[in-house]
């Protein structure tokens, strides 16, 4: 595992955190123009609570990332150290 093979994953938890926020931010401004208790403003609310809900679970999404970074390159390392 090198650090090519690395960069993308990065871009994609940033692409996903940027999309999570702007889909915050729109379905925010659309609730913002509905009648409260109306069909729209109940589904924008329950669109808004999923995003909250996903966005909840980007900690642990980076985590992962994190750890199976390092877990590469240690396999790796100790790998080349047999195989020496």
């Amino acid at each position: 595992m090198n650090v090519q093979q690395i960069i993308p994953l990065g871009i994609v938890f940033v692409v996903i955190a940027i999309v999570l926020a702007f889909g915050s931010q729109i379905l925010d401004d659309l609730q913002d123009q509905q009648t409260t208790s109306s069909y729209a403003y109940n589904v924008t609310g329950k669109g808004l609570e999923s995003l909250q809900t996903f966005s909840n679970w980007l900690p642990t999404m980076a985590l992962v990332i994190v750890a199976s970074v390092i877990i590469g390159i240690l396999v790796t390392y100790l790998w080349v150290r047999r195989a020496a």
